[in-house]
């Protein structure tokens, strides 16, 4: 029996692995790209966050994110990371449970998957650019321009939109549609916003800890902490990512309240700020030590505090606005960046139509899907990788009819 995979990305790959470990199947992956697992080697920085210790637990999202429960249990972080050693990787796990590969570098995961596609049943073909995707009498017909594969079972592995100067493409939709699947509207998730409000600019590249939470229409939307970083066209860092999803997709205001001391009541901070009023600073240097100089300047200016101003000069009045634009910073967002600087696609194939106890279409027998291709997406921090992992092993295994 022939498998062909379409897709060399992080769950084709696994899907490949597994269906092969049937010694009597042949695998046949095909990869548009010059060599497999680009955007995986691009992930995380390059150090590619490769799991997260506590994806067992959920973080999933879509019309339907318990689809993804069966997979990720089946095959969640432990055994995902078993699996890894058994290939030749070193991992280390951070304190928030994120995992990445002892060496730093995202490399070391592709090339430890590379090694394993290295097998007398698993065909490799880079280079394949897949146009059109056929169900016949005996399974299924993949044609490219100078080529055509034959196969039995097709796992349909091509990734989502996201990251289209990495890889991202339409495709997966494309044939999976063409046999008669639907699918939801695509829109980017763990990526940067952008915002109206000019001072972003002049803050490009600052980094700094603080809690986020954005509102629509007033009302909460989501909220986290961890690191943000300004860009020429607005916010980005990991707690921009976890917060990221739907942003800007419904009309309305949108707005992001920023806290840069979480950790500091406004009141020991109000304290501090008085306390400097018997020093000979100058206003520019007001939270100067508190906060990363550029960022300080910027949020005394906005509290309506004039530069040239001492320190001892400022009114109670003046404290507290410095304090308000210290705790409670709103920086109003226009839309997301778009599909080529979004880390994950939002929206997919619907689940509905597939099951999730082996990822075979419920509509076309013989026909898998899984990883990003699908209406599944998780938060910010390893778990796309593991529903990658997770979704493409369980695919491979059943194709191969190991399970």
């Amino acid at each position: 029996m022939v498998i062909g995979i379409i897709g060399g990305g992080a769950s084709g790959m696994a899907a490949a692995i597994a269906a092969a470990e049937n010694p009597e199947v042949q695998v046949v992956l095909m990869e548009r790209q010059a060599r497999v697992g680009r955007k995986l080697g691009a992930t995380g920085n390059g150090r590619c966050n490769l799991t997260n210790l506590h994806a067992a637990k959920g973080g999933y999202h879509g019309d339907e994110a318990a689809f993804a429960e069966y997979a990720i249990s089946a095959f969640g972080p432990e055994k995902t990371l078993d699996w890894f050693s058994s290939l030749g990787l070193f991992t280390v796990a951070e304190d928030s449970g994120r995992v990445y590969p002892y060496s730093d570098q995202a490399n070391s995961v592709v090339d430890v998957l590379r090694f394993a596609l290295e097998r007398e049943n698993i065909t490799v073909k880079l280079g394949y650019e897949a146009e059109k995707v056929k169900k016949t009498a005996s399974g299924f017909r993949i044609e490219s321009k100078e080529e055509t594969v034959e196969c039995e079972k097709l796992i349909v592995a091509c990734g989502g939109l996201a990251g289209t100067k990495l890889g991202g493409t339409m495709s997966g939709y494309k044939f999976l549609r063409g046999m008669g699947h639907k699918c939801t509207k695509l829109r980017p998730t763990l990526v940067q916003l952008k915002s109206g409000w000019s001072g972003v600019q002049g803050l490009k590249g600052v980094r700094c800890n603080c809690h986020a939470a954005i509102y629509h229409n007033g009302q909460l939307h989501s909220e986290s902490a961890g690191e943000l970083q300004f860009t020429e066209y607005g916010i980005s860092g990991p707690v921009i990512f976890e917060i990221s999803r739907d942003v800007c997709q419904e009309k309305g205001e949108w707005v992001c309240r920023l806290d840069f001391l979480p950790e500091i009541s406004a009141e020991a901070l109000a304290s501090e700020l008085q306390r400097r009023r018997k020093t000979p600073l100058s206003a520019s240097e007001l939270l100067t030590g508190i906060l990363h100089n550029r960022l300080g300047r910027v949020l005394s200016q906005s509290a309506g505090i004039s530069q040239n101003r001492k320190v001892a000069e400022l009114t109670d009045y003046d404290i507290q606005q410095a304090v308000r634009a210290v705790k409670n910073f709103e920086i109003g967002l226009t839309e997301p960046m778009g599909m080529d600087s979004a880390q994950v696609t939002a929206g997919g194939i619907f689940t509905k139509e597939f099951d999730d106890r082996t990822m075979e279409s419920r509509i076309v027998p013989g026909l898998y899907a899984c990883g990003e291709v699908l209406d599944i997406d998780g938060d910010c921090g390893g778990y796309n990788l593991q529903w990658a992992w997770s979704s493409g092993r369980l695919a491979g295994l059943c194709a191969g009819g190991i399970k």
